[in-house]
This record gives C-alpha cells, sequence and structure tokens, in this order.
C-alpha cells in the first residue's frame, strides 16, 4: 500500500492576546510535522517555540532522513527514537538559550506536538498539552495524554474531566521543552490506514473546541486548508483566549498508476508519498 500526504496548518492570535507564541512547521520530503505552544514574559515564548519547530525539522533535514540515534527509546520503533531524539535535541535547545543567552530569555520554554510518517507507519511525539489526534472511519481519539496538573489529577481519579475543564490551573504544565536539561517525551508507534486524518493543535484549539466538534468540522469541510479555517473561527466564536494553531495531515492511497510510476522511479520521490 502506498499513500501520499495531503497537508494545510494555520495559526491565529486569537482574541486577547496580542502576540502569537505558537508555532508550527512540516517537511512532506522527510514525513515530519511539529506544533509548538512558547511560554515565557515578553516575546521569549515565541522564540521557544519557533526554536523548537526549527530544531526539528534540522534533525531530519541534516541526516537525509532517519539519523542515527543518540538515545536509545525502550518499547517503540527505530523511527520513533529518532522523533525522541529530535525532542531531546530541540528541548537542550531551548534550555541552553534560556540559562545561557539573553535575560530576556530565561525561563522560556514550549510545549511539543510531532508525527513522523514513514513507510505506512506513524510515529507520535509529544511533550505538554499540545494534542495529536487521530480521525478514523469517522471516530476522533486523542493519541496524546496531556502533561498538565488537572489531567494528572484526572488521571488519578481526583478530578472528572468535567471539573478539569473547568479549573483555573488548566494552564500549569507539568513537562516542557527547556524546564530541565533531559526531558522525558512520550512516543508511541501507530500503523497508518487509507483516509486518516491526523490533527496536530495547540491548547488555544483543544480547550474551547471539545472532540466531537473538531471530528464535524474536519469531517464536512471540503478542504483540508477550509478545515483549519473553520477549526480556529469555532475557536474565536468561543472567546479565543489563546493562541490557536492547527495542523491537519490526511493520508491518502495512491491510484495505480501514481504507484507504478514511483516503482519505475525506484522511490526517488518518495517525499511525496508514505
Amino acid at each position: 500500500m502506498s499513500l501520499t500526504i495531503e497537508v494545510a496548518g494555520k495559526s491565529d492570535v486569537g482574541c486577547v492576546r496580542k502576540n502569537n507564541e505558537d508555532n508550527f512547521g512540516y517537511d512532506t520530503r522527510y514525513g515530519i510535522f511539529v506544533v509548538c505552544d512558547g511560554m515565557g514574559g515578553q516575546a521569549a515564548g515565541e522564540v521557544a517555540s519557533k526554536m523548537s519547530v526549527d530544531v526539528m525539522l534540522d534533525y531530519f533535514r541534516q541526516s537525509n532522513g532517519l539519523p542515527p540515534n543518540a538515545r536509545k527509546f525502550e518499547g517503540v520503533s527505530e523511527r520513533a527514537n529518532a522523533l525522541g531524539n529530535a525532542i531531546a535535541k530541540a528541548n537542550l535547545a531551548v534550555f541552553q538559550a534560556s540559562h545561557e543567552g539573553r535575560s530576556e530569555h530565561a525561563g522560556m520554554g514550549s510545549t511539543i506536538a510531532s508525527v513522523l510518517l514513514r513507510d505506512n507507519f506513524l510515529s507520535v511525539g509529544h511533550v505538554g498539552d499540545s494534542r495529536v489526534y487521530l480521525i478514523r472511519e469517522g471516530h476522533i481519539q486523542q493519541l496524546t495524554n496531556d502533561h498538565s496538573l488537572v489531567m494528572e489529577q484526572v488521571r488519578r481519579g481526583l478530578m472528572t474531566q468535567q471539573e478539569a475543564e473547568r479549573s483555573e490551573i488548566q494552564n500549569i504544565i507539568l513537562r516542557a521543552l527547556g524546564s530541565e536539561e533531559k526531558v522525558e517525551p512520550d512516543l508511541q508507534d501507530v500503523i497508518c490506514q487509507p483516509n486518516d486524518v491526523l490533527l496536530l493543535a495547540s491548547d488555544g484549539l483543544t480547550k474551547l473546541v471539545k472532540d466531537p466538534s473538531l471530528l464535524e468540522i474536519v469531517q464536512n469541510a471540503s478542504t483540508m486548508g477550509g478545515a483549519c479555517e473553520q477549526l480556529i473561527e469555532t475557536a474565536r466564536k468561543q472567546g479565543g483566549d489563546d493562541n490557536i494553531t492547527c495542523l491537519l495531515i490526511r493520508l491518502v492511497e495512491l491510484p495505480w498508476y501514481r504507484r507504478i510510476f514511483l516503482s519505475k522511479k525506484g522511490n526517488q520521490q518518495w517525499q511525496n508519498s508514505i
């Protein structure tokens, strides 16, 4: 089975904030997709999130694919290990800039939600409360678990999901890039299917637009770009009290004539398919 990628993304400052501390980026040649939500005083959050996205993309570009892994993450694929090592490198870059760079960058950090697509498989890596969702056959599934205080209390049975959604401490993150010299990303592997849609989003979207609405908007939109527009507009109508970012990836099976073409080309154009 050969799959091709359709992708669209959009970031919006929202209705309250003066600057946008979210960043996203992707490179279909290497199948890497990233959303980051920065934090810190002044413009430090913007710096941290952009730095994180840039380091992630450069990690795969400089190695022309899967680089040798400096650290071994147990129980996951080589692909997920590469993602984990890229996240570790982004974390170190933000940490060093926060502690050794300009004073206005002190204490800055970022969440990260990332996906690496390769050979009909995808790997997910994240730190913080930016999320990755899988939409498949009319259902939506959150693939990531928020590294936040309220969700940790939900997991321990100390708070209900409804209480967490109303809590005034939703913004307290337990794990983020740049907070410490080393970070522990959550990693997992998933087998791809035709027509799967992946949604990477900052909490500015997911706090205000709940899963059923996310699913309905993505399924009913005529284009991926249109879905991104509608997702952000829906969050803005709900108050838009934070920056809002979404990145959508659809996996579509290649028609037979494209598969024959790629086969004759020796899969040299694999960057347009997975």
